[in-house]
């Protein structure tokens, strides 16, 4: 350890000086349903058949029993997982799996775990009904929330929230992994604008064995981005079976929104002790289109329904995992394994954009049009490692993972009216354009984002002075990529296409940084019942300097039923490339704002200064107890503070924002009104406190002959506050009071899922209820407004999205041994958000908030699913 990295881990030590410190500071926080139906496996290693398959696959076969099941928590003795054909189990227990997130130690159970760890099934996420990664979290963890409605090319992709905090403070891992940021950054303001987080929807479905959620900083032990947490996706590594899942469904509010998607996976072994697992999928949904009327259709006598911009994206996704390991040298080191995983995914979505009238460019669309922004993604990404257990005395793991995420946004019903001109003579500006033609449909802009991580870790448990110890060490170096790319010509030309105007030459550009670190974790029990690990970590980035970070977590086993666990770290985001050289401009009927790179003239002339790395303190305590037999609750409080925190500001107006827009070389589109042309860049913008606090309780009920229920509840509540507000260069605060909704209130308050898993004989239901607490954004009036209040820079208007219950209900039916058939429904009722005023609504048809982390606008989706297995 080096005397900087020392030094910044002392530092964290003294905290633990009074251990009340961790819970008095500590208010309101997080809640959780974990769930697991099977017992998951420690790593891999590869001795025997027998040893190497005691996995939750097993589990995926058929629809299993009781899944929601919260980590950490005594249950009944002696049950155990379902394999195929198998009599399901009447309780599984989560607490019993052993976790490889959040600790170094070789077999740590969840339930032992010093810090909150949720660990769901495949199966649970399966009986979510949700056909997408990101949905299927919501509806089974509290924690965790995801954005009702996208906006523009944010729509198109998918990013999860833990703990209230932006998606790009959750570190994604897979098998251990840091997984790579998506390319299509979050652009247009909002709680999530800045966001690159990993797209987990990538990842195919049907290749996951069980997800881990560490609900607890862990910036010291992985590195940046794991200041809400850490969600760790462990594949399936089984050498036999197969697996095939069949899903079909609608939305109810209009009948469309329809969905198919199939899934398979299947394993076989080789060599040695060999073995390949295959998974993959396809996914396609159609548009969803909330009914609307444009206020200005009826003046051009076209249909009301004309914008169809309040609605959810089409979207067809392809998926494919390969999942490989062996003993190469089974004398040496006491086993050389080799492993390996690649995952890729294509991606083809499209969203509607606000309807442009006739007037707009009739000689080619004389009823008007509507734009489509297009995303055409290729994502892979492939892990390579070798593994031995006794390398003089250390088991030691040595990898290289690399993964690419490439986008190439693309416009089309579109048209650059500016460059549809016709008159055009020699001496004309506009004249070497050509005249009475432009495409409608372009190649707006590409971004890919690639990223090389090459690790070695050494775990070596011992024993000194008769207490056990374990060490972990390590080193990581890591490469990160970020590249923009121009669009065609005549999708920024002049002005641009209507819709999304295209990148510019000058907007393009490459970029890159390396990131060094090495890693120390020390476990130890220096009594019997208590546990006491440190940890520490130094890291370097090219681009914004060193950081020291450590974390000191504990636990107090006072018997086999009741534990209490506290944690105290430091953290540390730095800042993604995107957000630091990301330039576009998005235009609108009559608006347009620009997205401004922070290191760019145009950034520097309305205040952007260089981005710094955020930093955190992490405090949370909590207790495990288990009052009556098949009865377990855990209470967790936490406590993140977070300084110089990185927001969307900016958020000029008027000339100030088109003269900042037109130093990037881009032209405004002639008919854009001043007054509605705004100004952004990301910046260190705020310093915020997060306080929360999960409550999670299982219970299991024998009822003999009338079956078995599981019952869990999750609470999350969850607050955010502003601490300090900066300023830009000019003076200026980075954030307006919009802004800091977004920061503070945009995610809800609280969240209660409630659920119930029946199983009598063949049959299974599967009820839940979950309630959104409320939500509150500040609405930028819109052309309904009053004159004096209509596209406003600094009046607003207070909206509540108030706190509803969804009700889902799943009825499955085992038809024999291999089949599985269910009927489904998630937000039976078909409950709404609740709408806007006019006021705040473009054209009076956006009549949601489409920033809140709530509901979604689509309403209840009614599925049938069919499952084999063997």
């Amino acid at each position: 350890m080096t005397t900087t990295q020392a030094s910044g881990f002392r530092r964290v030590l003294l905290y633990t000086a009074c251990p009340l410190a961790i819970i008095a500071g500590t208010l309101p926080a997080i809640a959780q349903t974990g769930d697991a139906t099977t017992k998951t496996p420690a790593p891999v290693r590869h001795h025997s058949h027998k040893t190497r398959h005691v996995s939750a696959t097993t589990a995926a076969k058929v629809e299993a029993p009781p899944i929601l099941v919260a980590a950490n928590e005594p249950v009944p003795a002696g049950r155990g997982s379902a394999g195929s054909g198998a009599a399901a189990p009447a309780f599984a227990d989560a607490g019993e799996s052993v976790i490889v997130t959040g600790t170094r130690s070789l077999n740590r159970k969840a339930r032992d775990s010093t810090s909150p760890i949720d660990v769901i099934s495949a199966t649970t996420l399966r009986r979510s009904g949700e056909p997408n990664l990101a949905s299927a979290l919501v509806k089974t963890d509290p924690s965790i929330n995801i954005k009702a409605e996208g906006s523009d090319t944010a729509a198109l992709t998918a990013n999860i929230v833990l703990r209230g905090l932006n998606p790009n403070d959750t570190l994604i891992l897979l098998d251990g992994k840091r997984r790579h940021p998506t390319s299509n950054i979050a652009a247009d303001s909002g709680p999530e604008q800045g966001s690159t987080a990993p797209d987990i929807n990538m990842i195919p479905s049907s290749a996951i064995d069980h997800i881990e959620v560490l609900r607890d900083g862990a910036a010291a032990q992985y590195g940046s981005d794991a200041i809400a947490g850490v969600v760790n996706i462990i594949t399936k590594k089984s050498d036999h079976g197969f697996n095939a899942s069949a899903q079909t469904g609608a939305n109810a509010a209009n009948g469309d929104g329809w969905l198919y998607q199939l899934d398979a996976d299947g394993g076989t072994s080789f060599g040695r002790d060999g073995y390949l697992h295959i998974g993959g999928g396809m996914y396609h949904k159609d548009f969803f289109v909330a009914p609307t009327e444009d206020n200005r259709a009826a003046k051009f006598g076209s249909p009301l329904n004309s914008n169809k911009i309040l609605g959810v994206p089409e979207e067809t996704r392809e998926t494919l995992s390969i999942a490989a390991g062996e003993t190469l040298v089974p004398d040496l080191f006491g086993g050389v394994q080799g492993y390996g995983l690649i995952t890729y995914a294509h991606r083809h979505s499209e969203g509607y954009e606000n309807w442009r009238t006739p007037t707009v460019l009739p000689q080619l669309y004389p009823n008007g049009f509507s734009p489509l922004e297009t995303n055409d993604e290729n994502d892979f990404a492939t892990t390579l490692g070798l593994k031995a257990e006794d390398f003089f005395g250390f088991h030691v793991d040595i990898s290289s993972t690399y993964g690419d995420d490439e986008t190439d946004i693309g416009n089309k019903n579109t048209a650059n009216p500016n460059l549809y001109k016709t008159g055009a003579e020699p001496g004309d500006p506009d004249f070497d354009l050509g005249t009475g033609f432009t495409p409608t449909k372009v190649l707006a802009q590409t971004q890919r984002t690639a990223q090389w991580t090459n690790n070695l870790d050494f775990t070596q448990p011992f024993t000194v002075f008769g207490k056990s110890v374990n060490l972990a060490f390590g080193a990581e170096h890591r490469l990160d990529t970020y590249q923009l790319g121009a669009g065609n010509p005549a999708s920024w030309e002049v002005g641009g296409t209507q819709g999304f105007a295209g990148l510019r030459p000058q907007n393009a550009g490459s970029w890159n940084r390396d990131v060094y670190a090495g890693y120390i974790d020390l476990d130890t029990h220096p009594l019997k019942h208590w546990d006491l690990d440190f940890a520490g970590r130094f890291e370097h980035y090219t681009d914004s300097g060193n950081t020291e970070n450590g974390k000191v977590s504990t636990r107090y086993d006072f018997s086999r039923r009741f534990a209490i666990r506290g944690t105290i770290s430091n953290g540390f985001r730095a800042p993604s490339l995107a957000e630091e050289h990301f330039s576009s401009l998005n235009v609108g009927p009559t608006s347009a704002s620009g997205d401004l790179a922070v290191d760019s003239a145009a950034g520097r002339s309305i205040g952007a200064l260089p981005l710094k790395p955020e930093r955190s303190t992490n405090v949370s305590a909590g207790f495990v107890v288990e009052p009556i037999t098949n009865l377990s609750i855990t209470t967790d409080v936490y406590q993140i503070n977070i300084r110089d925190r990185i927001v969307g500001a900016g958020g000029v107006t008027g000339q100030p924002a088109l003269d900042a827009i037109e130093l990037t070389g881009a032209t405004i589109p002639a008919n854009a009104q001043v007054d509605q042309i705004s100004a952004f860049y990301f910046a260190n913008g705020v310093s915020t406190r997060t306080q929360g606090l999960n409550v999670a309780a299982n219970y299991f009920s024998d009822f003999r002959q009338y079956g078995t229920v599981n019952w869990t509840a999750g609470i999350d509540l969850n607050r955010t506050r502003l601490h300090h507000v900066g300023t830009d260069g000019l003076g200026n605060p980075f954030l307006t009071a919009q802004g800091a909704g977004y920061v503070t209130t945009a995610t809800p308050r609280s969240k209660i899922i409630l659920n119930a898993f029946w199983k009598i004989g063949k049959v299974d239901v599967n009820v839940r209820e979950t309630r959104w607490g409320q939500t509150t954004n500040l609405l930028g009036y819109q052309d309904q407004a009053p004159a004096d209040l209509a596209f406003s820079g600094t009046q607003f208007l207070e909206f509540k999205s108030t706190p509803v219950w969804l009700t889902d209900l799943e009825i499955g039916y085992q038809i024999q041994k291999h089949w599985h058939a269910t009927l489904g429904a998630n937000n039976l009722f078909n409950m709404r958000p609740r709408q806007t005023p006019a006021s705040t609504a473009y054209a009076n048809v956006s009549h949601y908030d489409q920033t809140a982390s709530q509901i979604p606008l689509s309403g209840g989706f009614y599925y049938g699913r069919v499952n084999y297995a063997f």
